[in-house]
């Protein structure tokens, strides 16, 4: 995550600096270097950063679609799919072990980096954030 969308999703969260420090468990000196770029976020502080963002999305658009809807999964996909297992094709992003590409992903940094090329990931945050 860039520091910008760091900052961007502070701003869609409608939160302070102080604020958004508590709910992530990190100093507030921790969420001003992210913002300016001078440490890089954490994988756990921007996967709970995504996720606080995703459940305002949902509180304030009613966003739907399912994962496996909008990339029409096969039944056979779906039987593998933790997010069809939990039933949570919203946060497909958020959960590891998805494997859309045909394996799960070794990394978050890897996940992240082919969900954010994902129709899925960018109509769902698109969403969020008035785009």
């Amino acid at each position: 995550m860039k520091s910008s969308e760091f900052k961007d999703s502070r701003a869609t969260l409608n939160k302070t600096q102080k604020e958004l420090a508590q709910l992530l468990g990190v100093s507030i000196k921790a969420i001003h270097s992210y913002e300016q770029g001078w440490r890089k976020i954490p994988h756990h502080v921007e996967r709970q950063l995504l996720f606080l963002l995703s459940r305002a999305i949902m509180a304030n658009n009613k966003h739907s679609d399912k994962c496996w809807d909008i990339r029409k999964c096969p039944e056979k996909k779906l039987k593998t799919c933790p997010a069809w297992e939990f039933k949570s094709g919203d946060l497909c992003w958020f959960i590891n072990g998805t494997n859309c590409s045909g394996e799960a992903h070794n990394s978050w940094e890897n996940k992240m980096e082919e969900c954010r090329n994902c129709k899925v990931f960018k109509s769902f945050f698109k969403t969020g954030k008035g785009n």
